[in-house]
């Protein structure tokens, strides 16, 4: 079982915001537009950021530049809010020896998805994470997204994870399936965290026991997310459901054409940075980058 605080664990419930990266139009990385999108989501009272997550484009940039932008982000943050660096990969060796070449100064914990594409057993995904666990300096967050690994992590394995891991404090859980979900939080130590991993469940998933949320959709809407999100963990859930409602279009739209595509266009919208992409992603659709133009402004009002 892990050693950590309550306080350790704390800090990473409310809203954290899964960062994207911005690019220039040559594919190079914007820093500037980095540095914008990091003031905009600290000002919009968010919990916690997450460096190089599936929004963050990890899956393009080479492992020099994300540990660029993790020491980017660290600096930026200066401390104000916890920082999280994505680490997973199908390859338990490769991922062992990645988060040794790192030094995870001013970081405060991992987020590794669950392997992708090779489609490993429970058995499998379990000693995974127990090798990453044995080595790791810093706490962990699992994370289930079968939709992009095409392996579900279950309920069962979950648990046995959080329970034989010295440094596993958390789940980001995205498989949608609300009764898995359940059975973590009733299974669970009181102390385990388990965040949503899917913005537009996430107001449900808080009334069922979650403790927040790492989101795509913050990057944007900061302000009025994180304050979904509290009102719910609080209990408030009149103006939370108002909230989500108000939120809820705009949600829709910005995942209609795949993500980060969505969340890059509100962005360009709002003045933070551009819309850039790096291949094998692509921008979203003229009729959709219409529409999403049209809920930014909406939510700005």
């Amino acid at each position: 079982m892990h050693s950590y605080s309550k306080d350790s664990i704390s800090k990473f419930t409310g809203t954290g915001v899964a960062l994207v990266t911005p690019f220039k139009t040559d594919g190079s990385i914007d820093w500037q537009g980095l540095e914008a999108l990091i003031h905009h989501v600290i000002i919009g009272k968010v919990e916690f950021v997450v460096s190089m997550g599936t929004t963050g484009e990890a899956a393009t940039l080479s492992e020099a530049e994300r540990f660029s932008i993790i020491d980017f982000t660290v600096k930026t943050v200066n401390g104000k809010i916890p920082v999280v660096a994505g680490f997973g990969g199908n390859n338990t060796q490769a991922l062992k020896e990645s988060i040794g070449r790192y030094h995870f100064n001013g970081v405060d914990a991992i987020l590794s998805a669950s392997p992708y594409y090779n489609k490993p057993t429970q058995e499998g995904i379990y000693h995974h994470y127990m090798a990453i666990d044995s080595i790791s300096p810093l706490p962990i967050i699992l994370y289930n997204v079968p939709g992009r690994t095409s392996s579900n992590i279950e309920a069962n394995t979950t648990l046995r994870i959080a329970k034989d891991a010295k440094h596993v404090i958390a789940i980001k859980e995205a498989s949608g399936n609300f009764v898995q979900c359940m059975r973590i939080i009733q299974g669970a130590d009181p102390d385990f965290l388990v965040v949503s991993g899917d913005d537009i469940f996430t107001m449900p998933m808080i009334a069922f026991g979650m403790r927040g949320v790492i989101s795509v959709v913050a990057n944007y809407a900061a302000n009025d997310f994180s304050e979904m999100v509290r009102c719910g963990i609080k209990g408030d859930f009149i103006t939370a459901q108002s909230l989500h409602y108000k939120l809820l279009d705009f949600m829709e739209l910005i995942f209609k054409e795949g993500n980060p595509g969505g969340i890059k266009s509100a962005l360009k919208h709002g003045g933070i940075c551009g819309d850039s992409l790096r291949l094998p992603l692509w921008k979203v659709s003229d009729e959709l980058d219409n529409k999403i133009q049209l809920a930014v402004a909406e939510i700005n009002n």
